[in-house]
C-alpha cells in the first residue's frame, strides 16, 4: 500500500469535513443576518411613535379615556349609595334605601337562624359582584312595621325592589333546590333570570381582563391628576 497516497486520502477528508463545517457556519450566519435585516426592516416600517400621532388613534384612545373616567365616576357614586357592599339597616333607613337605588335586594334575617347565615354568605359575595344593584339586610325582629306591610312569614326572605317597589321574592330555600348547600352560581343564576342583576362572566375567566382594567383605572388617575 502506498502510504503517501492514504495521507493524502485523509488529509482530503479532514479538508472536506473541515469545508463542509464552515459552509454549514456561513449558511447559519447568512440565515441570521437576513432575520435580522427582515426585523429591522419591520421596526422601520411600524414606528409606534409615528403610530401614536396618527389622528384617528389619538381621537379613539380620548374617546377611550372619557368613557373609562366616567365609568370609575359612576362606580364611585354607586359606592357612595352603599352599593359594592352587604349592609345590614334599621327600620328607620329602610325606605330610603329601598328608594334611592333602581335595583335592590333586601335580606329579611333572623340572626339566629341558620339559613340566614347561609343567606348572608352568599349574598355578601354577589354584592361585590354586581355593584350596579344594592344589597342590603333587615332583622325582622327590628322592623315589625315593613315585616307586616310586605307579609313576610317565612325567614330568610329575600325581597327584590326595583325603583323602590317591590316586584318579586324568594322564601326560604325553595327556589335554590330546597337544599342548605346550594352554590352561590345558583343563587346569582336565579336573580339574573328574575332581572334585578345583570349576567357576567365567570371571575375565573376575567382574572386577565381585570388586571388590565386594574392597569387602564391607573392610568385614568395618572391622566387625571395631570389635568
Amino acid at each position: 500500500m502506498d502510504t503517501d497516497k492514504v495521507k493524502t486520502s485523509f488529509s482530503n477528508i479532514a479538508f472536506g469535513n473541515v469545508m463542509a463545517a464552515a459552509a454549514r457556519d456561513y449558511e447559519k450566519e447568512l440565515l441570521a443576518q437576513e432575520k435580522k435585516q427582515a426585523s429591522s426592516s419591520i421596526n422601520e416600517e411600524v414606528d409606534l411613535d409615528e403610530l401614536m400621532d396618527d389622528p384617528e388613534l389619538e381621537k379613539l384612545h380620548a374617546d377611550r379615556i372619557a368613557a373609562l373616567k366616567k365609568e370609575v365616576e359612576k362606580r364611585e357614586a354607586l359606592k357612595k349609595q352603599g352599593h359594592g357592599e352587604y349592609r345590614e339597616v334599621t327600620e328607620g333607613d329602610f325606605l330610603g334605601e329601598v328608594t334611592g337605588s333602581e335595583h335592590v335586594i333586601c335580606h329579611f334575617f333572623h340572626k339566629e337562624f341558620y339559613r340566614c347565615k347561609i343567606m348572608d354568605k352568599h349574598m355578601k359575595a354577589l354584592s361585590l359582584r354586581h355593584l350596579d344593584t344594592k344589597f342590603i339586610k333587615l332583622d325582622a325582629e327590628n322592623a315589625p312595621f315593613f315585616i307586616s306591610k310586605l307579609g313576610v312569614k317565612t325567614l330568610p326572605c329575600v325581597i327584590l325592589f326595583r325603583k323602590g317597589i317591590a316586584f318579586d321574592r324568594l322564601v326560604g330555600f325553595q327556589d335554590l333546590g330546597a337544599k342548605d348547600d346550594f352554590a352561590t352560581k345558583t343563587l346569582e343564576n336565579l336573580l339574573i333570570k328574575k332581572g334585578i342583576i345583570s349576567e357576567k362572566k365567570d371571575i375565573e375567566e376575567n382574572d386577565y381582563d381585570e388586571h388590565k382594567r386594574r392597569s387602564v383605572r391607573a392610568s385614568v388617575n395618572v391622566d387625571s391628576d395631570s389635568e
